[in-house]
């Protein structure tokens, strides 16, 4: 049965004179469909399309040929011939639509389209690569894109909601129950409902900062530390930070690992965030591999939870990596708050978006002590031994060799 029958009303594209259609819908709504139904419908009105997906594997496993992407949606009328080292799809009327991943934005420089699919803005790593996409719509009298994504109150869906010439759609899972497997909606929906992610994931909504949160979004800036001549980065220093788990059983506590380095300029930068739900040995490899990989001057590990076997964890991967173990003399808010005094200054800079790191930040309030947010207390821990203004941190921290 055609598509136009069978879409909801919240599936079916607006009317009138718009630049961007963005749906903001919870899992399972059927963004996917949505998306992958468009593009098919306006392949005799546009030549020229671009698809974005968050990584290159996400293109092709859900745009292209995931159960609603391109591939299956097709109808017999005006087939999509898939070249997938090229790239690209092609329909038989000659319509075109190239591939990209948003996890690399220099890609994005220069192609050009008439209409564009984007796939799960909301968590693309690097906000630029929205940017230099939006340059490109800019062929024909007419250019058109569709965003679809679970929402995040990022900058990129901020500014697209106060855009006049985007329209708006949301949905939440609901309203495709029918065609979801019931163990699905039993199972991992309700699990979530009446919780904050699921008023995110089920119900997509746009949750704002938390009154009495140490860190809001608005704060958390994104940019690259200065370049040396020869194109390195320029940082006088670099930590790689954890927070370990106390265990690695399915369901505990992440460990938190998180890079973060300091500019000439005195600003830091956190650089990148490899927490990870694992073995001591698995987390160990992947805190040393970052260690090597940035150049890092010193690792820095939380003792808490067992500085001797933390210790003895990462010796046993490289013994020669130096190692730093602290411990917390108070408690989770008073260790975090001179950190959030530097994101409020200005002086915390992010290189890509850390949509984990950044939820759990800005989710941490002064009575959150009996969460474990373990990505943000490696971000603590990392700013921290960087010491980018020595008095903040007086009488808060100690450290043990």
């Amino acid at each position: 049965m055609p598509w136009r029958f069978l879409r909801r009303p919240s599936q079916t594209p607006p009317e009138g004179d718009w630049t961007t259609w963005l749906i903001l819908a919870g899992r399972g709504f059927g963004k996917t469909r949505t998306g992958a139904e468009w593009v098919h419908e306006n392949t005799s009105r546009y030549g020229r399309f671009n698809l974005i997906g968050r990584t290159a594997g996400d293109v092709r496993d859900t745009m292209v040929e995931g159960e609603s992407g391109l591939l299956a949606t097709q109808v017999d009328t005006n087939r999509a011939h898939y070249m997938p080292t090229k790239r690209k799809v092609i329909w038989e009327n000659g319509s075109t639509a190239l591939l990209f991943s948003a996890d690399e934005p220099d890609q994005l420089r220069g192609p050009q389209c008439e209409a564009a699919w984007l796939d799960e803005v909301a968590s693309w790593k690097y906000p630029e690569a929205y940017d230099m996409h939006v340059l490109g719509l800019r062929l024909g009298e007419h250019p058109r894109q569709v965003i679809t994504t679970t929402p995040r109150p990022t900058r990129i869906i901020r500014e697209l909601m106060r855009d006049g010439a985007t329209v708006v759609t949301r949905g939440s899972t609901y309203e495709n129950a029918e065609n979801l497997p019931p163990s699905f909606l039993d199972k991992i929906v309700r699990k979530y409902e009446g919780t904050r992610i699921g008023r995110q994931e089920i119900y997509a909504e746009i949750l704002d900062d938390i009154p009495g949160a140490l860190f809001t979004r608005e704060r958390i800036r994104y940019g690259e530390p200065p370049r040396a001549i020869n194109g390195d980065f320029d940082l006088l220093r670099v930590v790689v930070a954890i927070d370990p788990a106390a265990s690695s059983f399915e369901g505990s506590d992440e460990t938190g690992i998180v890079v973060a380095g300091i500019g000439a300029n005195g600003l830091c930068y956190v650089l990148d965030d490899l927490s990870t739900r694992s073995s001591p040995d698995a987390w160990a490899r992947r805190a040393l591999s970052a260690y090597t990989e940035w150049m890092a001057d010193r690792i820095v590990a939380e003792a808490n939870n067992g500085g001797d076997m933390v210790k003895a964890v990462i010796q046993a991967v490289s013994a020669e990596a130096p190692i730093k173990l602290v411990y917390a003399s108070r408690g989770k808010h008073v260790r975090a708050e001179p950190i959030s005094s530097l994101y409020e200054q200005g002086r915390v800079y992010h290189l890509r978006m850390f949509a984990d790191l950044e939820d759990q930040m800005c989710n941490f309030t002064q009575d959150g002590d009996g969460d474990s947010p373990d990505r943000m207390d490696a971000l603590v821990w990392g700013i921290t031994d960087l010491k980018p203004d020595d008095h903040v941190w007086s009488g808060q921290f100690a450290a043990i060799a």
